[in-house]
């Protein structure tokens, strides 16, 4: 196995698997195999409200079904919650992040955006009132090469502004979790959706502020339907069935772009991810953001 290369897939348990996520499943389980590398799985059950009962046990028993067998223990970041806490206090004492009691209509009505105009920057005692913590960004570029979608920039502080580590409802925010949980997997490579390709800015920051490695980056084109929407349970995206996994993983290939020989039609799961593994080639996976979804 190649200790260089550790790999990752992090599904939220807030409904079953659809063809979107097992499109980011096999594709991170192939370019860590092709690597012989490790293949993780990490369950980011960080939001109870939107969390589904029994999802989580649900999408590890349909990987399994898949045949998509993962390394090690699965990571449950609800679990997590004090390291999490650990890192908002070094922070905060740093001066690196700050208590913020601003609402999403105070800061459009301050800024005439999303963007965070930097109201609370000087708050480093815990308010009264209920507040979030957000990490204080600097006014220049942050910059990376993604390994599908090219050369990256962006000013997180003109796009965005400080961004909010820890939620008012005392819930840890995405951006904190994933990155302090890829430090402590040991995760070199990242393959995950072109949806969350913005979100890598703030994590490449978060990174370098508590002088953590830069894991590398691809972001595949996510599956949309006929609107354009990202396949998703808000989206209404089916869940792929228990039985015959075999058509779906090879249109997941297909939609990789590695394209999956008529020889494998009516194969066992076992033989396509083998032919996956062997034949797995990232710079042939489309690189645009998006692709529509394709009849099976």
């Amino acid at each position: 196995m190649n200790p260089c290369y550790v790999g990752r897939f992090a599904p939220s348990p807030t409904g079953p698997l659809h063809i979107g996520s097992l499109l980011t499943a096999v594709a991170s389980y192939l370019d860590a195999k092709a690597h012989q590398g490790q293949w993780l799985v990490r369950m980011e059950d960080l939001d109870p409200p939107r969390e589904q009962p029994g999802a989580a046990d649900a999408i590890l028993n349909t990987l399994q079904h898949y045949g998509l067998h993962w390394d090690g223990d699965v990571l449950f970041q609800s679990q997590q919650h004090g390291r999490y806490e650990t890192t908002v206090q070094q922070l905060l004492a740093d001066n690196n992040a700050f208590y913020c009691t601003c609402s999403r209509t105070q800061i459009l009505a301050a800024s005439g955006s999303t963007t965070y105009p930097g109201t609370c920057r000087a708050c480093h005692q815990p308010p009264a009132t209920p507040f979030a913590v957000r990490l204080q960004v600097q006014n220049k570029d942050v910059s990376f090469e993604d390994d599908l979608q090219g050369p990256q920039r962006c000013n997180l502080q003109q796009q965005g502004g400080d961004f909010v580590i820890k939620r008012k409802e005392g819930l840890y925010a995405y951006h904190l979790a994933v990155v302090l949980d890829d430090a402590l997997q040991g995760i070199t490579h990242v393959v995950r959706g072109s949806d969350l390709l913005e979100s890598t800015f703030s994590h490449w920051y978060l990174q370098e502020v508590l002088h953590l490695a830069h894991p590398h980056y691809a972001h595949l084109p996510v599956i949309v339907n006929g609107e354009g929407q990202k396949l998703s349970k808000q989206t209404y995206a089916e869940p792929i069935p228990r039985q015959d996994p075999g058509p779906y993983l090879r249109y997941c290939l297909q939609a990789l772009g590695q394209t999956p020989p008529a020889t494998l039609r009516g194969a066992a799961k076992a033989t396509i991810l083998e032919w996956g593994c062997e034949h797995w080639r990232l710079q042939q996976v489309p690189h645009q953001r998006s692709i529509p979804q394709q009849k099976l």
